[in-house]
């Protein structure tokens, strides 16, 4: 495993919606997972990046005050230009850096729900506005690099409403972006298009393309596999059908948020992350609930 350590002191801290990061410096971290793709690791989401025959394809930006550290870091792994940059979804842990990233020779691609949920936050216009992607799809994408087949493919309200996969064919890596959070709960972000269901039908569809060798790059926590996955669902689908017995049965929002022994097995794994057990079982209740 490759190990490339980068410290940057802080000069801007990025607020989102979900997370607010201060810190007096940066650390970027980079996983090898094959020959040509890479996971960085940093402030915010896990970034990947492929080397391709003569350009370079990255996914995701964390935060904008991480750019400085991410560029350094990747020209330490590759001198090739980064022609694209992929965006699984529009939270500012994912996107931040968008406008130190975009040039003339960088295109941004992601779901059409992305570029409107940026724009409506930017309140700028698109012309003017390097935050925004320039290329935008509706279901899927398929770009070609030598041997190399990329995958973009959209999975419906599971983090958000516009919520992309990245699969990388030959080199069997999948990088799941906030639709995938190892070791913790999830965050389900309702209010942008997010449901419990959604988010389980995602898994079930990434686990129809992987095999047991594909590297996966969760949007937060260590690089997984599809065992992990595989577990990660039948959790996600326990807690679905306990809470969803306690609607049947009339229990109210609160019952259900202070019943601790809905995810007490599970949150000594899952529950030391940025999602604390009572916020799942009531991210559960309210989406669920309002099906």
């Amino acid at each position: 495993m490759k190990k490339i350590i980068i410290r940057y002191p802080l000069f801007l801290a990025f607020f989102t919606t979900f997370l607010s990061a201060q810190e007096k410096e940066a650390t970027v971290t980079v996983d090898t997972l094959s020959n040509n793709i890479y996971m960085l690791t940093g402030k915010g989401g896990n970034v990947g990046l492929f080397i391709g025959e003569n350009k370079a394809y990255m996914i995701d930006d964390q935060y904008d005050y991480m750019s400085n550290s991410l560029k350094q870091t990747i020209a330490g792994i590759t001198n090739k230009p980064l022609a694209y940059l992929f965006n699984t979804h529009m939270h500012g842990d994912h996107t931040g850096g968008n406008s130190n990233f975009n040039s003339e020779s960088t295109t941004i691609i992601a779901h059409d729900n992305v570029r409107k949920r940026l724009k409506d936050q930017a309140k700028a216009e698109i012309k003017n506005n390097p935050l925004l992607p320039e290329m935008t799809f509706s279901e899927d994408l398929t770009l070609f690099d030598g041997d190399e087949t990329i995958m973009a493919f959209h999975v419906h309200n599971a983090h958000t409403d516009g919520d992309a996969m990245i699969y990388f064919l030959k080199d069997n890596v999948l990088h799941m972006g906030d639709t995938y959070f190892a070791m913790r709960y999830p965050f389900i972000d309702l209010k942008s298009g997010g449901s419990a269901e959604g988010y389980i039908k995602a898994h079930k569809k990434a686990l129809l393309l992987i095999d047991e060798s594909t590297k996966i790059i969760p949007g937060h926590g260590r690089p997984s596999n599809k065992k992990e996955l595989e577990t990660y669902v039948l959790m996600l689908e326990d807690i679905k059908a306990t809470i969803t017995e306690e609607i049947k049965q009339g229990k109210t929002l609160d019952e259900v948020k202070n019943n601790i022994g809905i995810t007490s097995k599970y949150d000594a794994v899952h529950g030391g992350g940025f999602i604390k057990p009572e916020i799942i079982r009531e991210t559960f209740y309210k989406s669920l609930a309002n099906k």
